[in-house]
């Protein structure tokens, strides 16, 4: 019955799918947009962020002249910011090498940054109705338990082979068609409010009739997890040095956590928290002494560690001056600035 998969599918979304999301049937800037937001983000949480967004930058001309800090700032509390730094740089590269204009090949989304395989499959098909297979986290759930297909789709093997199965599942149509939409709709739409992970309303689901898993009596085991790890504890001590109206910040090397924002400076150990405020006020000729007070113990959880902030206040005079890549913000402009949610809420 794989040959009428998508057809079961597609009269499915026509009536039970989430017609009503924003993104839906828009341009491929608001649909890319969109499915950037979506990676590791849910729904409820991007909606009022990507509102905001397009009132901002409505267009991929107004996003890539837009400066980067302002980008980040309105980005702040979506979490996995090089996706803020990539969404700027495949804007400036639409703008400079495809005249503002998304290209619907996929393999020439694919050279924009931040853009793999799913979400340039996933701009083709919704934007301009090719056919094309896309396989975010909802998807990979419908496939493998539709499929049979056993183990953690984060393994090469288990990927490789939910994409032999998600193009066979395609409409065999190969010209653009609004099918072609519905269908990548569809499997994102029946993974987000059917094909749940623990309680999968298999009643409801209009595949029902030659899914795998069901037959079998085993979609709570398909798609496997993720293997269990220990999570690492990451333990730092950070500095709000400040004035009475202003907060001295540090910009983030390039790489790792938080690349490219502005943070506040860490240390290993409070010993070395010491030597770094000693360095920076007295080096400068200030007669700050050395009086820090503990103003946050802060958690973080990230994708692979916790992080485990305490946080120490030192106050300096208003005419305390630091070099790059330091800058001093007014606690007033604090939401105008590309911060970490973290520090957003020592600081808030």
């Amino acid at each position: 019955m794989l040959v009428d998969f998508s057809a079961r599918l597609t009269h499915w979304q026509r009536t039970h799918g989430r017609n009503h999301l924003p993104w839906i049937g828009k341009s491929a800037y608001e649909v890319w947009l969109s499915e950037v937001m979506l990676q590791q983000t849910q729904v409820a949480t991007v909606l009022p962020y990507y509102a905001r967004f397009l009132a901002r930058f409505p267009t991929v001309q107004t996003l890539a002249a837009a400066p980067i800090d302002e980008v980040t700032a309105l980005w702040a509390g979506l979490g996995y910011y090089s996706r803020a730094r990539n969404l700027h740089h495949a804007a400036q590269a639409v703008v400079a090498q495809f005249s503002g204009v998304f290209p619907s090949d996929t393999a020439q989304l694919q050279t924009l940054k931040g853009i793999g395989p799913s979400t340039a499959a996933a701009v083709s098909s919704l934007a301009y109705q090719q056919r094309a297979a896309i396989m975010d986290g909802n998807v990979k759930r419908v496939i493998a338990r539709h499929a049979g297909i056993v183990g953690w789709p984060g393994d090469a093997a288990v990927l490789k082979k939910l994409y032999v199965a998600a193009e066979q599942r395609l409409s065999q149509e190969a010209s653009p068609s609004e099918a072609h939409r519905r269908h990548t709709q569809g499997l994102m739409d029946l993974g987000a409010t059917v094909c749940h992970t623990k309680t999968p309303q298999c009643a409801a689901c209009p595949v029902v009739a030659d899914c795998a898993a069901f037959a079998a009596q085993s979609t709570s085991r398909m798609p496997a997890s993720r293997p269990k790890k220990v999570v690492p504890q990451h333990l730092r001590h950070a500095l709000v040095l400040h004035t009475s109206n202003a907060v001295w910040l540090e910009r983030r090397p390039a790489t790792g956590l938080w690349s490219g924002l502005l943070s506040l400076p860490e240390a290993v150990n409070e010993a070395a928290l010491q030597t770094l405020v000693t360095g920076l006020v007295t080096g400068l000729g200030t007669q700050t002494p050395w009086q820090p007070w503990v103003v946050h113990r802060l958690k973080h959880t990230f994708t692979h560690y916790q992080l485990h902030w305490t946080v120490w206040g030192v106050a300096v005079e208003e005419a305390f001056s630091l070099p790059a890549p330091w800058q001093r913000v007014a606690f007033a402009d604090l939401s105008h600035v590309g911060v970490p949610s973290a520090v957003r809420k020592v600081l808030g």
